[in-house]
């Protein structure tokens, strides 16, 4: 892939930004959500990339999707593409930080392919690559992960997301001296802090969306960090009513169709094949990782960020639009 087309990547995220932007604290996810789908999928209609969405968004929260099996590009190399036009698209509608839009491509056959269901997620950055396991409890991983960065169990810093499935867990930790930052939404940003030293942020812990997963996976494997998740049928996570039951059971079949075990620990290197991937994120509201959107008379200000894995280089880039 060359440089003009990874580049190319960062407008894609910059139009799906801005076109949630329009709904920023009106209160309507979905339509926020629909703006930037359509944005993203013109965006990648104009890319010289013979591309398929192998994961995308919508089926947990019933919005519009760039759907599974979609067909991108207008010709050229073959890709696989994992989106997430708004990750955190109720931070959007509630005019709240943190929400980004996303992306993430590798080569074909580079990304795990499952539903769109909810995954158990563990990240950490390169200085604890290779210590984690979840298939222990979370606290043996945070004494693994405490000891490998060489700082006491009550000195980590770990965020999560502020859900009810979460509580008890947050207050667990807590209770132990664990710092434990809680945000509404947006786990893909979360992620990526963990591998930014400067952030302070040394384990990302949650069960969300298995898109954000995926993205995720890709962004940390091409900054050097580490990650395993586990995918879980919906009545496993919301509840076992029968409504839920009946969704759950569809997910597990159909990820039995594609050869994905459901509750199985998936490493990062079954989640993305190798490190020859691009991820892009553009800023929609103000957050840790990235500036929100900001303008100025008719002039839009956007912030990027494009990480190349097979060159290794790491980009911030701000750009200025004359028009939303």
């Amino acid at each position: 892939m060359n440089q003009d087309v990874v580049f190319r990547f960062a407008e894609v995220t910059e139009a799906a930004a801005l076109a949630g932007f329009k709904w920023l604290g009106r209160g309507d996810k979905n339509a926020a959500d629909n703006a930037a789908v359509e944005a993203m999928r013109q965006s990648l209609g104009q890319l010289a990339i013979d591309g398929e969405i192998v994961i995308g968004e919508g089926e947990i929260d019933e919005a519009p999707m760039l759907y599974i099996g979609e067909r991108v590009g207008c010709g050229g190399v073959g890709v696989d593409i994992a989106v997430d036009p708004i990750d955190g698209t109720r931070m959007t509608a509630m005019g709240q930080g943190n929400a980004l839009a996303v992306l993430a491509v590798g080569e074909k056959g580079a990304f795990l392919k499952a539903p769109d269901m909810y995954m158990e997620k563990l990240v950490v950055g390169p200085s604890a690559k290779g210590v984690i396991d979840l298939n222990l409890p979370l606290l043996d991983n945070l004494k693994a992960i405490a000891q490998a960065k060489g700082k006491p169990l009550n000195e980590l810093s770990l965020i999560t997301l502020a859900k009810p499935r979460h509580q008890d867990l947050i207050h667990q930790l807590q209770d132990l001296g664990i710092r434990v930052f809680a945000i509404p939404d947006g786990d893909v940003a979360a992620s990526v802090l963990t591998c930014l030293p400067e952030r302070n942020i040394d384990v990302m812990y949650c069960i969300g969306g298995a898109p954000e997963g995926v993205v995720s996976a890709a962004v940390v494997r091409a900054l050097g960090g580490d990650m395993q998740a586990r995918l879980l049928a919906r009545h496993q996570v919301k509840g076992d009513t029968d409504e839920n039951r009946a969704i759950g059971e569809h997910e597990i079949e159909r990820c039995l169709n594609v050869g994905v075990p459901v509750e199985s620990v998936l490493p990062l290197e079954r989640l993305v094949k190798n490190d020859r991937v691009v991820f892009s994120a553009t800023g929609v509201t103000a957050g840790d990782l990235l500036a929100g959107i900001r303008h100025h008379g008719q002039k839009w200000h956007t912030e990027t960020l494009l990480v190349d894995g097979l060159s290794g280089r790491v980009r911030r880039i701000h750009s200025t639009h004359r028009q939303l």
